[in-house]
């Protein structure tokens, strides 16, 4: 009777501390509690006939039950003690993208040998129907242009790249490093005269690449050595396969050490320098000497680690210049030059003897260089017509 004359809120409340009191329960167990005899105590949502004191030992199952559960903690650990441990941390998605773009074109390697073979036989069908054609016509078959073959003269100078900064590189700067050494390697092949080329401190990472992804290209390089000794090791093995009689001859810009005597000839080899190039010396390099070795850095780094070719001769006690582009250009940005630039130079000019020429034919356009010589002229001429305009105004002259 009381029940009934409470408040309808209040007894919605009462009936739920009732629920909440004996556990959670199904729609059943909230309409049937069972007693000590097994028989179903019926209840209702107005509460007229509580369950007994006794009758919880569903209520201790569900204890028990939950006594057995695993702690949320163990199971879902917290952000903060992921970002304390000990392990990698987690890729980002641009990682990720790149992880799969590379994984990508990895798995694709065979398919595209398969479209070069395709677009090689295709081409030679259609060089062999054209040919037919012709015949078909009575017109005489067109004959290809051939480019008049030279024979190329091996001096005695060695250009190392030293590539033992495979630590300090990023994935896509190694691969750009891979591209500029086998470029490096077609700018000599394809010199007047060419100069032994040598890869120091092959290993790491990039040799890594040259071995799978490049198919060990490397190894079918003429005139080239991968070792996997440092760049003063490297420049001690140097002197001697240059004195050999297959070392190099005395041509180009080396023909006026050519009729020296044995004796001279010697004490030319004994002279021969060791050079590491680096844009931080003090000195610039004027000529390349025959039986000679110079060095440059295979680091692609984009600026981050300035100094480091420098500091690593010079704790060898190893000398180091410069290229001349100060004397010789005028440079509207840095004068850091990438590996496969810095050997280009050195080959043209083993081909002219001038480093005017070999800086105007290498160095990029984007880096806006111009000869000294040209920009004097053109220096000359701007001051003459600022003359010769001040004469006709005297006034408007003197002051600017």
């Amino acid at each position: 009777m009381e029940s009934e004359e409470r408040p309808t809120k209040l007894r919605k409340l009462s009936h739920d501390n009732i629920k909440t009191e004996n556990g959670p329960k199904d729609d059943f167990e909230a309409s049937h509690v069972r007693s000590e005899n097994g028989h179903a105590d019926a209840t209702n949502e107005l509460g007229k006939e509580l369950p007994k004191a006794e009758d919880t030992h569903h209520d201790e199952k569900f204890v028990e039950e939950d006594d057995h559960l695993p702690n949320p903690e163990e199971t879902a650990p917290s952000l903060a003690a992921i970002n304390s441990g000990t392990g990698d941390p987690p890729l980002s998605k641009n990682q990720m993208k790149k992880l799969r773009r590379k994984a990508e074109w990895e798995s694709k390697r065979d398919e595209r040998k398969v479209v070069r073979k395709e677009k090689a036989v295709a081409r030679r069908e259609r060089k062999k129907a054209a040919k037919q054609e012709a015949e078909a016509k009575g017109e005489a078959p067109a004959e290809p242009q051939r480019q008049l073959q030279t024979h190329a003269v091996q001096l005695p100078v060695t250009i190392v790249i030293d590539c033992d900064f495979d630590d300090l590189m990023r994935d896509n700067e190694r691969i750009s490093l891979a591209a500029q050494i086998t470029r490096c390697y077609s700018d000599n092949r394809k010199s007047l005269f060419r100069a032994h080329i040598v890869y120091c401190s092959f290993g790491g990472k990039l040799k890594e690449r040259f071995d799978t992804v490049l198919d060990k290209n490397y190894q079918s390089f003429r005139g080239v050595r991968a070792l996997d000794s440092d760049f003063v090791e490297t420049a001690e093995k140097a002197k001697e396969w240059m004195s050999a009689a297959e070392g190099g001859k005395l041509a180009g810009v080396f023909s006026k050490y050519a009729e020296l005597d044995d004796e001279k000839r010697e004490k030319l080899k004994a002279e021969g320098e060791v050079v590491y190039l680096s844009s931080e010396a003090d000195e610039d390099l004027t000529e390349l000497k025959p039986y000679s070795t110079y060095i440059i850095g295979g680091l692609v780094d984009k600026n981050r680690e300035k100094g480091v070719c420098h500091r690593r001769a010079t704790n060898r006690g190893i000398r180091t210049a410069r290229l001349p582009i100060g004397q010789y250009m005028e440079m509207q940005s840095r004068k850091v030059l990438a590996t496969n630039h810095v050997n280009e130079i050195m080959i043209k000019w083993l081909e002219c003897g001038d480093w005017g020429e070999a800086f105007m034919k290498v160095i990029p356009k984007r880096k806006g260089g111009s000869l000294k010589g040209e920009e004097g002229i053109k220096e000359e001429d701007d001051k003459k017509e600022d003359h010769e305009e001040g004469d006709d105004n005297g006034e408007e002259h003197a002051n600017s």
